[in-house]
């Protein structure tokens, strides 16, 4: 094994990581996105999104 191929292996390895982990964290931020859209449907609302006249 060459020194060339170890670099170009771990560049390799670390871009593939790299652009996995993104594609996962964007599809779970879709998911959760969906869930709240659907939970918000039911009428479940967000503490947050409260008013001052609900407290």
């Amino acid at each position: 094994m060459t020194h060339a191929f170890y670099v170009y292996a771990s560049y390799g390895f670390a871009a593939l990581v790299t652009v996995a982990v993104t594609l996962w964290t964007w599809a779970d931020g879709r998911a959760r996105r969906r869930e709240l859209a659907s939970l918000e449907a039911s009428g479940i609302r967000r503490r947050s999104a409260r008013t001052k006249g609900d407290e």
